[in-house]
């Protein structure tokens, strides 16, 4: 059984997630953590759980989903996976971090990169890696099949999408992909974005203005 906690964290109200097995065999998706309290808030709960952190994923390299990498790779040993295309985006982190306020930014860099289709593996579960970009060139979703869930990162909201007005970023593509890629997922499935609620495929499918049967843009 695959547990999923959040956690959210920085101006942004960015999502954090810790998953695990049932073993507590734990990964750390898209660390907002920047603050020591929000560092501190993570640790506690790791011990409190007797969790084993054995992988860092980031769905994209926005500074909001980025801010705790290098604080995680060490605290934890653990190694980056990203998404190849995401090398810019992540680069460019260090570049304009004090434009946003975080002057004490460090950057870390990947130890292996995401594939389309790759099959991770957690302990006793696995998660499929699905390749959703538009948002940013190399966003990519982890998929749980056997409880129909995911961590989407910034691709689906409830009630919207993510944002493409920013460097690298594809409106048609997103809306391309999301239709592709997470709308042929059962509609049951439930949907951990990287900022505001936990949605499902029906509900999106059915009311998102963007992509949905009421799509209004």
């Amino acid at each position: 059984m695959l547990s999923i906690h959040s956690f959210t964290f920085n101006p942004f109200q960015e999502n954090t997630y810790l998953i695990h097995d049932e073993d507590g065999v734990a990964a750390l998706i898209d660390p907002g953590c920047h603050e020591p309290e929000e560092k501190e808030e993570l640790v506690a709960f790791v011990e409190k759980h007797q969790l084993k952190i054995e992988q860092l994923w980031n769905t994209h390299c926005h500074i909001d989903h980025v801010l705790g990498n290098a604080w995680a790779k060490r605290k934890w040993g653990v190694p980056l996976w990203i998404h190849e295309k995401e090398m810019p985006v992540l680069k460019s982190v260090e570049v304009y971090a004090p434009n946003y306020g975080f002057h004490g930014y460090e950057g870390a860099s990947p130890d292996e990169f995401l594939e389309e289709g790759q099959i991770l593996t957690l302990g006793k579960e696995q998660l499929k890696v699905l390749f959703v970009p538009g948002h940013s060139p190399g966003h990519v979703v982890f998929y749980h099949e056997p409880s129909k869930r995911c961590i989407g990162g910034d691709t689906l909201f409830r009630g919207s999408i993510g944002r493409t007005d920013l460097p690298g970023g594809n409106h048609s593509l997103l809306l391309s992909k999301i239709k592709s890629e997470l709308f042929t997922l059962p509609s049951e499935t439930v949907v951990f974005p990287g900022h505001g609620p936990e949605t499902t495929i029906q509900f999106e499918k059915i009311n998102n203005p963007f992509v949905g049967e009421k799509a209004i843009y």
